[in-house]
């Protein structure tokens, strides 16, 4: 078999991609190293996302959607705000103002849906309230 050389890789599927790079027939161009650096890391995140959808599908359902919050909003978000309860459907986010509530409000439909990703049972609102950072702490 002859090497291939990774331009033509944009037009494989993924498991034409991984068989190639499996076979190690691969011509080593700079292109292709960052190419073939970006798959091992999309696959590392694509497997380390199951490994989390999995542990949270173990948790009891009402704490699935709270222990998946910081996974779902990133690490910004999760050091401003806090996931306080999952109670009929309705996810409860403490935050520490009115602009983080609008902000976070606009994205509620793309939290909602990562959160359903992980969990379950089924998130149907997220619900942000503004507390202050030390009340938020006494919830725990």
């Amino acid at each position: 078999m002859q090497p291939l050389n990774l331009c033509a890789g944009n037009f494989l599927s993924d498991p034409q991609r991984r068989r190639i790079f499996a076979s190690g027939k691969v011509l080593k161009s700079n292109f292709s190293r960052r190419y073939e650096s970006e798959f091992a890391l999309e696959l590392a995140g694509s497997e380390l996302e199951k490994i989390v959808a999995r542990s949270l599908r173990q948790v009891p359902p009402a704490h699935a959607p709270v222990l998946a919050w910081p996974v779902v909003c990133g690490s910004a978000v999760a050091e401003r705000t806090r996931a306080l309860d999952f109670i009929d459907g309705v996810l409860r986010v403490a935050v520490s103002d009115a602009g983080w509530k609008k902000e976070l409000q606009a994205l509620a439909p793309r939290y909602l849906a990562s959160v359903n990703r992980y969990t379950a049972e089924p998130v149907r609102k997220v619900e942000f309230i503004i507390m202050r950072p030390e009340t938020a702490e006494n919830t725990r």
